[in-house]
């Protein structure tokens, strides 16, 4: 099946569809193939995973048993809070790409900016993290690189020794959870924003105001969540293992949000909960 997305195009021109399939908290193994083959089986062209999560092995197991070209897969994963630092970011990227079994990788980031183990030197070992990204983005191993969970003064301290401005920002966006300084200011430096936990972790289903759109709509709540994100301009991830709402995930480009519905869910304030504080997270 060809894909069922549209595309964002990069700040370097690289394609990226606009919506990815996540895979935080999918086990390692028959369950992170079967749901990764499944959305491709479905059309999802965009596969998010991270060391962190531990199932690259998985998520390269289920491209290959996909039978769709690797050049026709986006695939994205990222840095573990251990592994910063110039060093360590070069062992861990070659780590990942051992367990991806692939020859690239489209989409590098930075997991968290300032993770426990460098608490006292956070943008010392981003600085030399960041050296190494550009030098694999250089020769060609990655297609693109980028950031998660980094606020503002995170992302300026990187960009002072930066040579090459990030591409991506990766994000906790949905329903009353908007860091519209963090979007803002992202844009500014001209990345995309991708939205990881769209679906509030599942607590937008207990939202009344989502409830009620979604009968206006005639949709699912996941879908009208998903289709504002889109309208906001995000790259929502949604992460599911059922079949059927991995594919009703995908079934969101048939209808539209008006403007006042937009700003409905992007004021529900802490209805779905809030991102953690980058800077005290303890892991």
């Amino acid at each position: 099946m060809k894909s069922v997305t549209d595309t964002y195009t990069l700040s370097n021109g690289v394609k990226i569809p606009s919506i990815g399939f996540g895979t935080w908290q999918v086990e390692n193994g028959t369950q992170a193939v079967s749901a990764v083959r499944t959305a491709i089986e479905l059309g999802y062209r965009h596969i998010d995973t991270a060391e962190g999560y531990g199932n690259e092995e998985s998520v390269g197991e289920a491209v290959r048993q996909s039978g769709v070209k690797r050049e026709d897969v986006f695939i994205t994963s990222k840095l573990w809070n251990s592994e910063h630092g110039y060093k360590r970011t070069l062992a861990a990227f070659d780590k990942t790409m051992r367990k991806l079994d692939m020859e690239y990788l489209d989409l590098f980031l930075i997991h968290w900016p300032n993770p426990i183990a460098f608490r006292n030197n956070w943008q010392e070992a981003n600085a030399g993290t960041w050296k190494a990204f550009e030098e694999l983005y250089k020769a060609g191993r990655i297609r693109s690189i980028g950031l998660s969970n980094f606020h503002r003064h995170h992302i300026e301290a990187l960009l002072k020794t930066a040579t090459i401005t990030p591409m991506v920002n990766q994000i906790r966006l949905c329903p009353g959870d908007t860091q519209d300084e963090v979007v803002d200011y992202s844009r500014s430096q001209g990345m995309i924003l991708e939205a990881y936990s769209p679906l509030g972790v599942g607590r937008i289903f207990a939202i009344p105001e989502m409830r009620e759109l979604a009968a206006k709509y005639g949709r699912t709540i996941a879908q009208v969540a998903i289709r504002w994100s889109l309208q906001r301009g995000y790259l929502p991830l949604p992460k599911s293992t059922h079949p059927a709402r991995i594919k009703e995930n995908l079934q969101v480009f048939d209808f539209e949000l008006t403007d006042s519905d937009v700003r409905l869910i992007a004021d529900l304030k802490g209805a779905a909960g809030y991102s953690s504080d980058p800077d005290t997270i303890t892991h």
